[in-house]
């Protein structure tokens, strides 16, 4: 059901009847990713009070964080997840995008989860720090991948490009641990929440490693742009894994167009914040968030009417 042929339909939570039911596509990630998990656990708070605002919610799987943006700006999906970095750049206007020009219409609703840059690497590669992925058989992520997006930051940021490791493969999230376990490749990685069911699969199946990301490079990514933050991998998440490791990070944040209603919009914000720690306690990456923390960290754009009027609401922001 296409979501404009209804909007003019549905109006919500604000004493008015619904004419219609509206239908919220939100774009996700992988399976094997968190993305799939948070987008999923949104919409089944949607889904449960469709008797008392009219709307439903679908989650569906994409390539990531670039893709979403993408099909958010063009229409194709009412809501989509991506990493913090992307967003910005979305907005800014960057050669990433189908279209290169700033997203003005681009809008935040909250962020959810921290997603460090994750370097797993097999335990015969000989890699203890990401500098010692040169030479080596990388996985750097599929085309419109968050962790494609970010992989290519490191990579500039190091003043590397795809000649710099013996392969360059370009697999998605859910194929890459299999690949690393079978030795076609000896390091992936991974922008993502954790525990992670693609990180833990190559730590259970072939004791693979998590690795250090630090450095002066990565050092100025953090102090140049408002969306990276220091991270840690936390010790004892994964088997053989016992330690914390460094890295760096973003948050994953969910947006939408300003075009979207903004009845729509309300009603998936309050389904989610209304039922505030059943959320949270639908992924363990989801545990640490506060709702202030939501509201503020790793959004680059405006939010939108339809979350403003919520958070105003709720005195969750000020006027």
């Amino acid at each position: 059901m296409k979501i404009r042929g209804l909007l003019a339909a549905v109006s919500l939570f604000g004493g008015l009847s619904v004419a219609g039911a509206a239908e919220v596509t939100i774009g996700t990630g992988s399976q094997a990713g968190v993305y799939y998990q948070v987008g999923r656990g949104i919409c089944r708070l949607v889904n449960h009070a469709t008797d008392q605002h009219g709307v439903t919610c679908v989650p569906h799987l994409s390539n990531g964080s670039v893709s979403n943006l993408n099909d958010v700006r063009s229409g194709e999906l009412s809501l989509g997840m991506a990493q913090s970095d992307t967003q910005f750049y979305a907005a800014k206007g960057s050669k990433k995008f189908n279209d290169p020009s700033p997203d003005q219409e681009l809008r935040a609703l909250f962020s959810v989860h921290s997603e460090p840059f994750t370097l797993v690497v097999r335990q015969d590669a000989r890699i203890a720090h990401l500098n010692d992925l040169v030479g080596k058989r990388v996985n750097i992520g599929n085309p419109g991948s968050g962790q494609r997006a970010t992989m290519e930051v490191v990579m500039e940021a190091k003043g590397w490009d795809k000649r710099v490791f013996s392969l360059a493969n370009e697999l998605p999230a859910w194929q890459q641990s299999m690949a690393l376990c079978h030795d076609r490749v000896q390091a992936m990685v991974y922008t993502v929440g954790h525990p992670n069911q693609s990180v833990s699969k190559a730590t259970s199946l072939c004791g693979a490693k998590i690795v250090e990301v630090s450095g002066p490079e990565i050092d100025r990514l953090v102090n140049d742009n408002p969306f990276y933050v220091h991270a840690i991998v936390p010790g004892g998440l994964y088997p053989a894994n016992p330690d914390p490791v460094k890295t760096f990070g973003v948050n994953a944040t969910i947006v939408a167009s300003s075009k979207l209603d903004t009845d729509l919009v309300y009603a998936v914000v309050k389904s989610v914040f209304d039922n505030f720690e059943t959320f949270k306690a639908m992924h363990p990456a989801l545990s640490p968030l506060t709702k202030a923390r939501m509201i503020e960290e790793g959004l680059s754009v405006p939010l939108h009417e339809g979350a403003r009027r919520y958070y105003l609401e709720q005195g969750l922001i000020a006027k």
